[in-house]
């Protein structure tokens, strides 16, 4: 935006969440003297800032929670939010793939998105590398695809590079986690209802996991950092035992876990591959914080 005049002859402009100030020479200031602090120009737009800010952030999370939770998303409302810049440019270049009559995603006419139009519908580089348009009248619904869905992940991603995209959202680069084996038949005898590769992890006080699990957006309920989910149509969670003592005590995380709408725990061999990999990536995002010890440490 362009500069607005204040006093003593400066002059202040938006450039993207950042409020800049120029002086009557007309140079560019380092940051905005503390005398221009209280000006109304200036709280303006802070306050215009702060909101395009929340704005960003509220569109990345929108559009993680279609992702996360494999949520169909009609054309006509990308089509809408489309000339909005926050939103531009956390779409952008996302994998979209239309949704059929029988609710499925088409992913081999899968496509980067590139533009969303009202009339035309969404334009797509598709995976040959050529521009094309899925019309309206085609396509009302398109998926925004979980990685762990994506055959050939890894060419994928070359290709992108190739192309030279840059996400907006963590889609592609998103790293997934895959259910082994041993969880599928007759080593884990299908029955078990916990995950323990993350358990048994250390924090000094219990609050410091806790903090952990609410800076990585998931909810902490009842001693368990918490994600929800929607699996083919499914309504799930996963909980991750943290602890239940007293904040400031030392805690031992325990196992992973999937429960349905009804709170029944679900055998290991249940869990589809979406709720897997972001109940495991949210497990391991908050393992990562533990307290680390050293050998000498764990001898004593």
């Amino acid at each position: 935006m362009g500069w607005v005049e204040t006093t003593g002859g400066y002059a202040v402009a938006l450039d993207g969440t950042r409020v800049l100030c120029r002086n009557a020479a007309g140079r560019t200031l380092k940051q905005v003297p503390s005398k221009l602090r209280d000006d109304p120009e200036v709280v303006r737009l802070r306050q215009l800032a702060e909101w395009l800010e929340r704005h960003e952030r509220e569109c990345r999370e929108q559009v993680d929670t279609w992702l996360v939770r494999s949520l169909p998303v009609p054309v006509a409302l990308l089509a809408r939010v489309w000339p909005d810049a926050a939103w531009q440019s956390t779409l952008r270049d996302l994998v979209v793939a239309p949704v059929g009559a029988d609710g499925s995603a088409d992913t081999d006419r899968a496509g980067f998105l590139r533009d969303a139009d009202p009339a035309r519908g969404l334009g797509i580089v598709d995976l040959d590398g050529d521009s094309v348009w899925l019309e309206p009248a085609g396509v009302e619904t398109v998926l925004i695809p979980h990685p762990v869905l994506l055959e050939e992940l890894a060419e994928l991603r070359e290709f992108a590079a190739e192309l030279g995209v840059e996400q907006g959202a963590e889609q592609l680069f998103r790293e997934v986690w895959r259910r082994p084996e041993a969880t599928r038949g007759a080593v884990a005898g299908g029955t078990a209802q916990e995950w323990r590769a993350y358990a048994d992890g250390k924090f000094a006080e219990l609050r410091h996991a806790s903090a952990r699990a609410v800076s990585l957006g998931y909810r902490v309920r009842g001693g368990q950092a918490v994600c929800p989910l929607v699996e083919d149509g499914r309504q799930l969670e996963a909980a991750y035992w943290l602890g239940d003592d007293y904040p400031e005590s030392e805690t031992l995380t325990g196992s992973l876990e999937w429960r349905d709408r009804a709170g029944r725990r679900l055998p290991l061999a249940e869990v589809g591959p979406v709720a897997w990999s972001e109940g495991e990536r949210m497990a391991a995002l908050v393992y990562a914080d533990r307290v680390i010890e050293s050998d000498e440490e764990k001898a004593l």
